[in-house]
This record gives structure tokens, C-alpha cells and sequence, in this order.
């Protein structure tokens, strides 16, 4: 790699860690190709990205960002993973670590805030910003169903009550 494919690579990070949600930091010694290639798919699908980058240009391009403060986890093999969504990048990464004991998380940061391995797995337990927003319609949309509900029963009673002396005075 060059000197112009490395500063590329750096103003590309400094751009990702500058506009990311949080960043997950993890070992990935002794992962295949093939599992990788997995990480990377599920982490795309849920709308984040998987980069192994050398720990040198990685910390080069953490510089004046809010993750500033995860300079230290990068040590041997790692890999960074990152999203815009704050919970997506931790639920990817940590229901890959259920299942591959070879992925272990080191840390990470929301914004400014610097997690733990303990940190990043809370933050994976919490529904993401899609869960969030359909449990919003769903809460706001049974109100209103209720509210149409409400409005609209007197007005049957009403017209029930018309119909009966209706059909009251057809009978006498």
C-alpha cells in the first residue's frame, strides 16, 4: 500500500468514525475468509460496515473524532465495526460473538462515550431505532383507532334509536 492508498484509506475512516453512531473495536484471530465474508453481510443488511485497517492508520484516522477516546483498544489483530444507527453496529457484532468465539469484542464508543465489552453488549440489548419508531406508530395509531371508535358510537346510537321510532311509526 502506498503512501496515497493509505491517506486515502484514513480520510475514508475519519469520515466513517466522524459520522458513525458508534464504533465497535474486536480481535478476529483465527476467523476464516468465509466467516468474514458473513460478518460483513449481516452488518451491511442492518445498515453498518466491517473494515480491518492497520492499527496505525486506524488511530491515525480516529484523530479528531468523537470516538477519539478508543486510541488504546487497537492492539493486535482487529477489526472496527461502525454504523450510523447507535445500536446497530454492537447487535451485529455481538450476536456474531455468540456464535464465533473467535470474535471478541474489546470495546467500543457511542459518540463520546467510551464502552466496555460489558457496554457494548448492553448497547446491543437495546431494540434498535427501527423497533423504537414501529412501537411509536403502534402506541400513537391505538389511541386513534380508539378515539374513531369512541366518536363514531354515539353517532350509530343515534341512528340506531332513529331507525327504531322509524320502524315504530311503519308499524302503528
Amino acid at each position: 500500500m502506498d503512501r496515497a492508498e493509505k491517506r486515502e484509506l484514513v480520510t475514508g475512516l475519519n469520515d466513517a468514525f466522524s459520522n458513525a453512531g458508534s464504533v465497535v473495536v474486536a480481535h478476529y484471530a483465527g476467523i476464516t475468509v468465509a466467516q468474514m465474508n458473513d460478518l460483513r453481510v449481516k452488518m451491511r443488511q442492518a445498515g453498518g460496515t466491517v473494515k480491518v485497517a492497520k492499527n496505525r492508520l486506524a488511530k491515525i484516522a480516529l484523530q479528531g473524532t468523537e470516538s477519539e477516546n478508543i486510541i488504546d483498544l487497537f492492539k493486535g489483530q482487529t477489526l472496527v465495526a461502525y454504523s450510523e444507527d447507535p445500536i446497530a453496529a454492537p447487535k451485529v457484532a455481538s450476536e456474531f460473538a455468540k456464535t464465533n468465539d473467535k470474535l471478541v469484542i474489546l470495546g467500543g464508543s457511542m459518540g463520546t462515550t467510551l464502552l466496555n465489552a460489558d457496554g457494548v453488549k448492553a448497547l446491543a440489548s437495546l431494540p434498535s431505532l427501527d423497533e423504537l419508531r414501529a412501537k411509536l406508530v403502534g402506541m400513537i395509531a391505538t389511541p386513534a383507532t380508539r378515539i374513531a371508535q369512541i366518536v363514531n358510537a354515539p353517532a350509530a346510537s343515534v341512528a340506531r334509536v332513529i331507525g327504531a321510532y322509524a320502524r315504530k311509526d311503519e308499524a302503528a
